[in-house]
């Protein structure tokens, strides 16, 4: 992605120093309303619905830090961001944090200024190819053309394959995933690629889905998950554990349905202090101390998103696979809540 000089001096500044957006938490509380950058659209991940409510897995997360700083997971306002667009949006202050499909890298984190605030989602970069071509490895697309989204790792990890396997390719480029969509399902393209969920998810409204095929290579490494700026720890802290809370709740069985039952009969130390039932938790992040609770009675915990959003009953389809619990043959991990 290329950013003007303005834009890298702002970045730069509050990477060193780091201060000027401290308060973010005051002031949305102030506002009444998250502010929370998402994708222009990503079925399952986040997408308006028929009656123009935004719905999906990066969604969730968005409503989850709501719910933790509201008590309402509906108060928030979701402003699409493109691969360019997102970060300059962010850093700027239009929104107070971005759940949209975004690698966790170094640059982001050190360079541009970023806090990563965790993992929801373990993936990697894929293709996808009509059948009709007869291609069943990625190794045979030297020469091939290529749609793939702008401002984005994936553009950039699209250049390595190629050249670590002494190929050549023509990119063809896109600013949003409709777009890229349209120019492949035009023909303007022989491969799409993107992260492997996202091609689950573009291939799901695809005319015709079985007649396209994800390749079976995996070309990187794609830990996606929200972010905010740089500085603000307590803002960092609400957004991280706002997450957290949802994959301890799935841990510990704690579901939207049972979570009321649970906190009048529980003996489980760390649940009792999820739940509030002891300690002062919420007060430490400067929210309410049900705040946990209030997160996964109205978002509910990790499977529950995952299997509304993307599981392998929607038409998405996604199997857990490493976002699996670690206690489940994933790698999906929160860090004790005491």
């Amino acid at each position: 992605m290329k950013f003007t000089g303005t834009f890298l001096a702002a970045a730069a500044a509050l990477a060193v120093g780091g201060s000027a957006f401290a308060g973010t938490l005051d002031d949305v509380k102030a506002r009444g309303q998250l502010i929370c950058g998402v994708t222009t659209g990503l079925a399952g991940f986040a997408a308006p619905d028929d009656k123009g409510e935004w719905q999906g897995f990066d969604v969730d997360v968005c409503r989850a830090v709501a719910a933790g700083v509201f008590g309402d997971p509906k108060k928030v306002k979701f402003v699409p961001t493109t691969g360019q667009s997102r970060f300059p949006a962010l850093q700027s202050g239009e929104v107070d944090m971005l759940a949209r499909n975004t690698t966790w890298t170094f640059d982001r984190d050190v360079k541009l200024g970023f806090e990563f605030t965790g993992i929801n989602f373990y993936d990697g970069q894929g293709f996808i190819v009509r059948k009709s071509l007869g291609i069943k490895s990625a190794l045979e697309l030297d020469g091939a053309s290529v749609c793939v989204g702008t401002g984005s790792t994936t553009e950039l990890n699209l250049g390595d394959f190629f050249t670590a396997n002494n190929m050549s390719y023509t990119p063809v480029v896109y600013v949003t995933a409709d777009e890229i969509r349209a120019g492949y399902l035009a023909n303007r393209c022989d491969a799409y690629t993107t992260d492997r969920s996202g091609l689950a998810a573009q291939r799901s409204v695809f005319p015709n889905p079985d007649d396209h095929v994800v390749l079976p290579e995996v070309i990187s490494k794609e830990p996606l998950g929200p972010l905010v700026r740089h500085g603000d720890h307590q803002w960092g802290d609400v957004v991280r554990w706002s997450l957290n809370v949802m994959i301890i709740a799935e841990e510990k069985g704690l579901t939207s349905a049972n979570v009321d039952e649970k906190k009048a009969s529980t003996n489980d130390p760390e649940v009792k202090r999820l739940l509030g039932v002891e300690g002062e938790y919420g007060a430490r992040l400067g929210l309410s101390n049900e705040w946990a609770y209030n997160i996964i009675k109205t978002v509910g915990n990790y499977a529950e998103t995952y299997e509304r959003n993307i599981g392998p009953s929607t038409q998405i389809a996604l199997e857990r696979g490493v976002n699996a619990l670690w206690t489940n043959g994933g790698i999906l991990y929160a860090p004790p809540f005491r």
